[in-house]
């Protein structure tokens, strides 16, 4: 389910979704809203261009937007029935809970996006080696 191939693969190791050797993300995950969504502009195993075409990931939000939804509906129905809290307090802590994972899901809605659009292919990361 995880091995190298699988759409999974790309996204839980942030891979390349072509080749799923090159990074995806500059950086490891990070809280510094500077460095959350900086991709490399090219997959440096298969030289994929991340950015398929202008305003590419702007795609993202639908699904940036779909998770937050349904964060929010998880934690206000725990913290409501599992911990009995009032309305007020339930709505505090979805709003905490989105603000600490705000980092995973702009990675996450970056990484789906480009996953939808890219299949992997097994010999591509060793065609800019051959190169």
């Amino acid at each position: 389910m995880f091995k190298k191939g699988s759409k999974l693969f790309s996204i839980a190791k942030g891979k390349c979704p072509k080749c799923q050797e090159g990074d995806f993300f500059k950086y490891g995950f990070t809280f510094n809203p500077a460095k959350i969504t900086k991709l490399h502009n090219n997959c440096s195993a298969c030289n994929l261009k991340y950015m398929l075409e202008p305003s590419f990931f702007y795609g993202a939000m639908y699904i940036n937007y779909g998770i937050t939804v349904a964060i929010s509906i998880f934690v206000f129905v725990v913290t409501k029935l599992a911990f009995n809290f009032d309305l007020l307090e339930s709505f505090l802590s979805v709003i905490v809970a989105l603000i600490v994972l705000a980092p995973i899901n702009l990675r996450l809605s970056r990484i789906l996006w480009i996953n939808m659009f890219v299949s992997y292919e097994k010999n591509a990361g060793s065609l800019k080696s051959e190169e």
